[in-house]
């Protein structure tokens, strides 16, 4: 599957954790159920994937974690706050840069509406 294709997929099965727990639990919590539907719908997920920083020629441990790293090529940030801001944006975006992916999803589960929460980032742009 392409990147377009993952997250279609990805959307479609966060849309079902949504219907099913709806917004107000804690993101930890919906990050656990959507790694289930996608590990169940037979694709390849990495959860709290490690991601060093590089730095001329020196690999350092800076504590970066992806919390969804899906057939290592879509990066899914999870979230669940009251208004997605500029610091998620930026975290997605240094995520994207730091493991060469295309395409990432910034998800926030607290909204009333699950497609009023998800942004779509490709290379640096909504």
């Amino acid at each position: 599957m392409n990147e377009n294709e993952l997250s279609k997929l990805v959307f479609e099965l966060g849309l079902k954790v949504h219907r099913n727990l709806g917004p107000g639990l804690l993101e930890s919590a919906y990050e656990e159920c959507l790694y289930y539907e996608i590990n169940k719908a037979g694709i390849i997920v990495e959860k709290q994937k490690a991601l060093p920083l590089v730095y001329e020629e020196v690999k350092l441990d800076a504590g970066y974690r992806i919390d969804l790293l899906i057939e290592s090529k879509l990066v899914v940030e999870v979230k669940s706050v009251e208004a997605l801001n500029d610091l998620h944006l930026a975290q997605i975006l240094t995520y994207l840069r730091l493991s060469n992916c295309k395409l990432g999803l910034l998800i926030n589960f607290n909204n009333i509406l699950f497609k009023d929460g998800v942004k779509r980032v490709i290379n640096g742009y909504l």
